[in-house]
């Protein structure tokens, strides 16, 4: 079934338990770098240059905004010493944004906070709970795939 097909209502009814099920992962994870010096906006937006850099239509695209707001953020980024914006060498036309050091440090310094704060969740789990967590990666790995494209 491709996703312009109608769905059963069980089809249906696990979309919206999932899609909930994710609105509040959302909130959880906002909230797991609440002591951090970056928002999770910006520290989203960081995570997308951690490869090759990421021009500003993509990561407008995937922050849901439009590119001036996206531009907002990058502005503020590159001020703090977080990123910086280059040519993209696959179009001349094209910018793209990378991190700097400093921005890649602010990632790994936030990604061990975080990760500290959801292992402390995820120990109040039972072994049970945390099998069929891990189980349940790679299924979301697959959605996310989808959406990617």
């Amino acid at each position: 079934m491709n996703r312009n097909e109608p769905a059963d209502a069980a089809l249906l009814a696990l979309a919206q338990d999932f899609r909930e099920a994710l609105r509040h992962s959302i909130y959880l994870v906002r909230r797991l770098d609440a002591d951090g010096e970056l928002t999770a906006a910006q520290l989203s937006t960081l995570k997308m240059m951690l490869d090759e850099g990421v021009r500003v239509g993509e990561i407008a695209r995937n922050l849901g905004v439009k590119v001036p707001s996206a531009t907002e953020q990058i502005i503020k980024l590159e001020r703090a010493g977080l990123a910086r914006r280059e040519p993209d060498p696959d179009d001349s036309r094209a910018v793209r944004v990378t991190l700097t050091v400093e921005g890649r440090a602010a990632v790994d310094s936030a990604n061990q906070r975080r990760n500290g704060v959801m292992a402390g969740i995820l120990s109040s789990l039972t072994e049970n709970d945390r099998q069929a967590l891990a189980a349940a990666l790679p299924v979301i790995e697959k959605i996310n795939a989808t959406l990617q494209h």
